[in-house]
């Protein structure tokens, strides 16, 4: 009979350890989803930024060594990212080719000027920055006039910032949300627990000892949660990027690293925090307290 007993609290005891964990791995695995989803979000707002160039139109007057020397200048700035240059023939070439006839011959002339088309790295392309760079570029003897959207640019500016903080605000709800879930699942069990917390106390165990091995427990559950958290979303990642290619992925190793580390220190963290907080609410409890 008694052995019966011992069997079924030892399944029990095994059943609350794998809850507890599952639970774990489940949170963090919505924590790491939002991490994904920011590191993406971050490389296309990147990606949409640096496609957002800008055409410096030259002056006809202007000689070919002064422009291609202007635009080795363009180049070697630590705004610009890429330029390239496009003389009088190939504008009149991709002109004709999208209107569907040779407007050189009915004009006579070729009206076109060359141009540079150039294209900033994220940091500069936001309105601010890029105002600067077209004083900048004015600046340039060779330079007639510098052509772009700024009203896209405002657009595109505006978007990325609410997205960012829509994204930080969701982060944060879920973050909180996961503390409370995990700490609750932890909270019920050491409250299991805790008939066996005061007989350590009765037979003369000190509060550290009695706390140790439960924090034990919880860096043990918080690590092999995160291990589950983190297969989930390297499968999540592996078949993204061949549904989605391109979209997200393994591209950027490092970033990817970071976040599984971060997901390993979360779990470990609220784990280590919550079963501290809840160990030591009932090794301060009365006795009669404790059948509430």
């Amino acid at each position: 009979m008694a052995q019966s007993k011992q069997i079924k609290s030892g399944r029990k005891l095994r059943s609350s350890y794998v809850t507890t964990t599952i639970s774990i791995a489940l949170v963090l695995f919505l924590l790491g989803i939002i991490g994904l989803l920011s590191l993406n979000a971050q490389k296309l707002s990147q990606y949409v930024k640096e496609n957002i160039g800008f055409t410096v139109l030259i002056k006809d007057n202007a000689r070919e060594a002064e422009v291609k020397r202007l635009e080795k200048l363009l180049t070697t700035s630590p705004f610009i990212k890429q330029t390239e240059y496009v003389d009088k023939e190939r504008a009149a070439a991709e002109l004709t080719e999208e209107l569907g006839e040779d407007f050189v011959d009915f004009l006579g002339y070729n009206p076109l000027l060359s141009s540079i088309e150039v294209k900033l790295f994220a940091d500069y392309a936001h309105p601010d920055s890029i105002a600067t760079v077209e004083a900048v570029i004015m600046d340039f003897p060779q330079v007639k006039e510098v052509l772009y959207q700024k009203n896209l640019i405002h657009l595109v500016h505006q978007n990325v910032q609410r997205i960012a903080l829509i994204l930080g605000v969701f982060a944060l709800m879920l973050l909180l949300i996961a503390i409370a879930l995990i700490n609750n699942t932890i909270r019920l069990s050491v409250y299991s627990k805790r008939f066996l917390i005061r007989t350590m106390q009765l037979v003369g165990a000190t509060k550290g000892f009695i706390r140790q091995p439960f924090l034990m427990t919880s860096i043990l559950h918080g690590l092999v949660g995160a291990t589950l958290a983190i297969v989930l979303l390297a499968g999540l990642v592996y078949y993204t990027s061949h549904e989605l290619a391109g979209v997200i992925g393994f591209q950027n190793m490092d970033l990817i690293l970071i976040l599984f580390g971060i997901v390993i220190v979360s779990g470990v963290l609220i784990t280590l925090v919550s079963t501290y907080i809840a160990v030591n609410k009932y090794l301060n409890l009365r006795t009669d307290d404790l059948y509430f």
